[in-house]
């Protein structure tokens, strides 16, 4: 898949005396390294001819850049991608619980990323497949993914300035006492053999916002659940998991830090339901929402009727 993009220099461009190199960098917005792979490939263009980045345009003059043809090479496989949208610089998807997002040394296959692969046969298209954020395994929800690297290049600046909405939903034990609260404390790992984080004093600044949806009190037990909406203002791995721990109230489900919860659900009861962000061409703000899947619904019925 090619994507392009053009451009038409106005009469106020041409007295800046820009050259072609100023409308990638300040019309373009394209990074400097998109920039080197856009002139490796001779993808760019003035009035259709094939031009170097030196030329300063005339008024009228159409800029036209193709950015390089990439692709990927997971194997295909069927496993089910449940597209939310999809255009020619991304897809936002749906991930379902119990599958590893990309190929790791103890997940070599049975990936999201092989599932994309196959996805792209069925619909026979071609374009290199780039996570922009991530999700554990067992956490369900909304996963962007950059079809070409000007896209992932501007979602992921919008992440690292804070300017994509994040929200989730989860099931954690206990009562939780404050009807909203924000947990800033870092994150780090401490073993690098071992893949638990924790909060640590010289860790990676973290930031989450909770507020709470309901309680529910088992009235023999006595033991309480929450159901909680989560804002990221950081996006650590295992920010969520580890926060809420730390905080006392571990998520249902989640065996790694601890909280089983068999009875309720057989996975961490975490889901990304809710993401916006400015669309990387267009710069239109668009939003989606990603319905709480079935087993989530489940849990919440038991926690409703104990």
């Amino acid at each position: 898949m090619y994507k392009n993009f053009q451009y038409t220099v106005s009469m106020e461009d041409f007295n800046m005396s820009l050259t072609l190199k100023d409308y990638l960098r300040q019309k373009f917005n394209f990074s400097s390294r998109l920039m080197t792979k856009i002139k490796k490939n001779k993808g760019l263009f003035l009035n259709g001819e094939s031009a170097p980045g030196w030329i300063v345009p005339k008024e009228n003059d159409v800029i036209t850049v193709n950015l390089p043809k990439e692709t990927s090479n997971f194997h295909p496989e069927n496993i089910p991608i449940r597209v939310v949208y999809e255009d020619e610089d991304m897809m936002v998807i749906n991930k379902q619980p119990f599958v590893v997002v990309h190929p790791t040394s103890s997940h070599l296959n049975g990936t999201i990323a092989n599932g994309v692969s196959n996805y792209m046969i069925e619909n026979s298209s071609e374009f290199k497949i780039r996570f922009i954020n991530r999700l554990d395994r067992d956490t369900s929800g909304l996963l962007i993914i950059g079809k070409n690297s000007n896209a992932q290049n501007k979602i992921s600046i919008q992440m690292a300035e804070n300017n994509v909405l994040k929200e989730y939903v989860a099931i954690v034990s206990g009562i939780v006492e404050n009807s909203k609260g924000t947990i800033d404390l870092p994150i780090g790992r401490p073993s690098p053999t071992d893949i638990k984080r924790a909060v640590m004093k010289n860790g990676s600044k973290s930031i989450t916002h909770y507020k709470v949806i309901s309680t529910f009190k088992n009235k023999i037990s006595g033991k309480g659940y929450t159901i909680l909406s989560l804002k990221l203002e950081t996006g650590r791995t295992h920010q969520i998991r580890v926060h809420l721990t730390h905080l006392g109230h571990p998520l249902c489900g989640d065996t790694l830090y601890g909280d089983h919860c068999p009875e309720i659900i057989d996975r961490q009861a975490l889901h990304a339901y809710n993401l916006s962000f400015k669309h990387p061409t267009s710069d239109k703000r668009m939003e989606f929402e990603a319905p709480l899947p079935e087993d989530f619904l489940k849990a919440i019925e038991i926690i409703k009727n104990m």
